[in-house]
């Protein structure tokens, strides 16, 4: 007898396309990643949706956009949740699972119990940034924070940043699982894009869907995003439905196309290097203003937790020492420490 061990489809993004109706799509779904970000940080329940909704929407997009890097999704407001912020990094070689990871920042004292976590964002903007890494211009786009719920902010930066048709059905929250003794975080996604042939702006300047999609290509789209909105909450989540057959279940009638799976999984940047370069900035008094009563430097990681201690004396463009304690050359005046 031949032992079948039965596949998860956790932490999983897959890319499938619709030949009938010449779109492109993304369906992920997050687990023990997402645990893995939330369970780092005291998040109250509001933050924590809001966090692993924009998480979803990172794991939708990343694999998208061509990237050599990273992608960060950004979102700051000036309500009780301030700040949310969300890393993916393509893979490093092909098969490689993609790195992510998020953090928030939020005022406790002005949430608000039964309150949704977008309502407590208050005015700001959504952000889409795009690193290629060293040699090349980041990208940065902004829409303003409208619609809702983050889905409909990606949605509104797709359509007049992108000119890109654009619907996202998320889902987040936490359950108990089979086997399980306690509640988990858990959430699925699916994304749905068109590429249009030709396009122009509304009245207002502004790119709306129905501008962009024109004839037979607009009937698709509203077949296409009709048949998606048919998706339901549990489908999104669970772990034992394989993402190609929740695919197949929805878009039967436009012969989807699945393409293989993207593994995502926790992974942070932050070295001691990155945060001596951070601070390579500072004079010497502005590194004594930052050290302690025990006489380091300290750092945290905001993503991950990391904790970093260092000699104040090995910090900035004024440092004395290297991070193995070797004294440096002195440098002349006029002169800074890159330029020797």
């Amino acid at each position: 007898m031949t032992e079948t061990k039965e596949i998860s489809w956790d932490d999983s993004m897959l890319p499938f396309q619709l030949e009938r109706s010449d779109m492109r799509g993304r369906v992920a779904r997050l687990g023990p990643l997402l645990e893995h970000i939330l369970s780092r940080h005291d998040y109250p329940v509001p933050v924590s949706a809001m966090v692993a909704e924009l998480t979803t929407l990172a794991a939708l997009i990343g694999q998208t956009i061509k990237l050599r890097w990273k992608l960060s999704l950004q979102v700051r407001g000036n309500g009780a949740i301030r700040t949310i912020a969300t890393d993916y990094y393509a893979p490093e070689t092909e098969g490689a699972p993609a790195r992510m990871r998020a953090w928030a920042s939020f005022d406790a004292e002005r949430l608000q119990d039964g309150l949704p976590g977008f309502d407590q964002l208050g005015q700001g903007y959504f952000a889409v940034l795009i690193d290629q890494g060293e040699g090349t211009t980041p990208y940065q786009g902004l829409t303003p924070l409208a619609g809702g719920s983050l889905a409909s902010c990606a949605q509104t930066y797709f359509e007049q940043s992108e000119q890109l048709p654009t619907r996202f059905e998320l889902t987040v929250g936490r359950a108990r699982l089979p086997g399980q003794h306690q509640d988990h975080w858990r959430a699925g996604g699916i994304m749905l894009q068109t590429l249009p042939a030709g396009s122009h702006a509304g009245p207002e300047g502004d790119l709306q869907s129905a501008d962009i999609l024109q004839g037979a290509q607009s009937e698709d789209w509203n077949r296409a995003t009709t048949l998606m909105a048919t998706v339901e909450a549990m489908e999104l989540v669970d772990p034992a439905l394989p993402l190609p057959n929740l695919v197949f279940r929805l878009f039967h009638e436009e012969e989807p196309t699945a393409f293989a799976a993207q593994p995502l999984v926790f992974g942070c940047s932050c070295n001691a290097e990155r945060v001596r370069s951070t601070l390579s900035i500072y004079s010497a008094k502005d590194i004594g203003h930052m050290t302690n009563d025990d006489g380091i430097v300290t750092a945290d990681c905001q993503f991950c937790g990391a904790h970093y201690e260092f000699d104040p004396k090995s910090l900035g463009f004024e440092a004395v020492i290297d991070a193995e304690g070797n004294p440096l050359p002195k440098v002349g005046a006029g002169e800074s420490r890159a330029a020797l």
